[in-house]
């Protein structure tokens, strides 16, 4: 059987930074080649880069917030990317700015199929939340690591909320030896 910390694969890594300064973004939106900006629709202006793939909103206080990169690594290089057509475009940008890493979402598999019903019994009300006609998952917010997986019936599992890639391998960890303890793990 494949571990299932062998399934974990990271879907989003969501990052924030800032060149402490305000922008004027209908101006940086003219000068930047393939900027997006609708003020009415968004109140930040959207910058795709496409290697590595992501999204930068940059907002007019000059904050930055990079999404849909693939790994933290992919993740600061679309960043440093922004802050060079910046500096091409004369905004003074400092050297390093500080790039904090706010969210990873990783999925996973089991690899089996759950019984959320007799999960949501188990683990009891005050970490779960589990209303099927609602959503089709399992909530589940884990103290340590901190985040919040998703499990379904099918066994895959979504966790959110993590600041390092291995927040998800010790969350698959914990929530593995919690289904064991409750004879709910395969």
């Amino acid at each position: 059987m494949t571990d299932p910390k062998d399934t974990i694969n990271i879907e989003n890594v969501v990052a924030s930074t800032g060149i402490g300064q305000e922008l004027d973004l209908q101006s940086v939106a003219m000068d930047l080649e393939g900027a997006d900006y609708d003020p009415e629709q968004f109140p930040g202006l959207v910058y795709r880069t496409q290697k590595p793939k992501s999204a930068a909103l940059i907002f007019r206080s000059g904050k930055i917030v990079c999404t849909g990169a693939k790994s933290t690594t992919d993740v600061r290089e679309s960043l440093h990317i922004v802050f060079d057509k910046l500096r091409d475009l004369r905004i003074p940008v400092s050297d390093n700015p500080d790039i904090t890493v706010q969210n990873i979402v990783t999925s996973a598999d089991l690899g089996e199929d759950l019984n959320l019903n007799a999960i949501a019994i188990g683990l009891g009300l005050e970490n779960i939340e589990y209303e099927p006609e609602q959503f089709p998952g399992l909530v589940y917010r884990l103290d340590n690591p901190a985040v919040v997986a998703l499990l379904f019936g099918s066994g895959k599992l979504v966790i959110t909320g993590g600041k390092e890639p291995d927040d998800a391998r010790e969350a698959v960890d914990v929530i593995l030896s919690r289904l064991d303890e409750l004879g709910l793990a395969g």
